[in-house]
């Protein structure tokens, strides 16, 4: 079916937002010449959307990222979410917040909210949340803010999910990455995080200095190996909570640039090493690995099973808030 899509404009930037998914389907900015083009891999229409894997473009939850075993403890009481990869819970487990009609007013000039109710125990989780993300188009800068309450205690942890080529189409592998992080979390077979964060110094997963984004993928180093290419959660450099630089990425032969800043500990960066070659994309081209790269900023996977992390923890009485402000421009 067709989309009805929400679009937000300024003279340099043009974003396509749907309910479905609360769901970014298009993010349109100038190369260095002035010629305008599409930045984020998208789908035909709705139903496309609707019988795809991968997320694209969604706002993914009730817990972005991945839940070890499908269940954690909570104030002395165990939850068990419903698996969806392995044993383990991704993105909220099955029909997650992705898949999903969100509601909303439309936009209100260069901004949109939309709304999702979460019933308790949606998918396993406890308590009733009430979602909510707003999309602002500002100049050259798209926001993101996530905002969410419960009436129960729960954990919580949203992001948004667009897959990012600064070319328009083909691969991204020369586009040029650099993330203000100076550790990360190391990950198993399953892109489970093992423990504590550790240094990026001295292995293919430093990304401080800008570094080609094909450059190491195919590096034998373990954690690579692991996941089949980049997929780790990188801990922002600064004061947590507050908005900072996470990552800055710049496509040399358009010159576009994409600036992350960010309030939430970490930020998910993915080299799409699930996308095989199946997906159909709007252009009628196929997506495979290293097509595109998310950044996805969030909590640290896995953290209710982890008391060492930052806490995603939500009680009654509290908002949970999180920020992803992306800067678009030219080199």
């Amino acid at each position: 079916m067709p989309m009805d899509v929400m679009w937000l404009r300024s003279s340099a930037l043009e974003v396509g937002v749907i309910t479905y998914g609360a769901r970014i389907v298009s993010v349109r900015t100038p190369d260095r010449d002035g010629t305008w083009g599409e930045t984020t891999l998208a789908l035909a229409d709705v139903d496309a959307y609707r019988n795809a894997s991968g997320y694209l473009g969604a706002c993914v939850g009730r817990y972005a990222n991945r839940i070890a075993g499908a269940r954690f403890t909570l104030d002395g009481t165990e939850y068990r979410i419903r698996p969806n990869e392995g044993e383990n819970a991704l993105h909220g487990g099955p029909d997650g917040f992705d898949s999903y009609e969100w509601s909303t007013d439309g936009p209100d000039g260069s901004s949109v909210t939309l709304r999702h109710t979460s019933p308790d125990g949606d998918n396993g989780f406890p308590g009733t949340l009430a979602a909510a993300v707003t999309y602002t188009v500002t100049g050259p800068e798209l926001s993101i803010e996530h905002t969410a309450t419960t009436d129960k205690p729960t954990v919580v942890n949203l992001t948004n999910h667009t897959y990012w080529n600064l070319a328009g189409g083909g691969s991204a592998e020369d586009h040029e990455v650099q993330l203000h992080a100076g550790h990360v979390l190391p990950v198993d077979g399953g892109s489970l995080p093992t423990g504590p964060p550790v240094p990026v110094d001295g292995t293919p997963l430093d990304f401080r200095s800008p570094v080609r984004l094909g450059a190491r993928i195919r590096d034998g180093h373990p954690q690579l190996v692991a996941v089949h290419g980049h997929d780790h959660n990188y801990v922002v450099d600064g004061p947590r909570g507050e908005l900072r630089a996470a990552a800055r990425v710049v496509e040399p032969r358009s010159g576009r640039t994409l600036e992350l800043r960010t309030d939430q500990p970490g930020v998910q960066f993915y080299t799409a090493n699930m996308l095989n070659g199946t997906l159909v994309l709007r252009d009628g081209t196929t997506a495979r690995q290293t097509d595109a790269f998310c950044l996805e900023a969030q909590g640290f996977p896995d953290a209710p099973n982890h008391p060492d992390y930052p806490s995603t923890v939500l009680r009654p009485g509290e908002e949970y808030r999180s920020r992803m402000d992306f800067a678009f421009g030219t080199a």
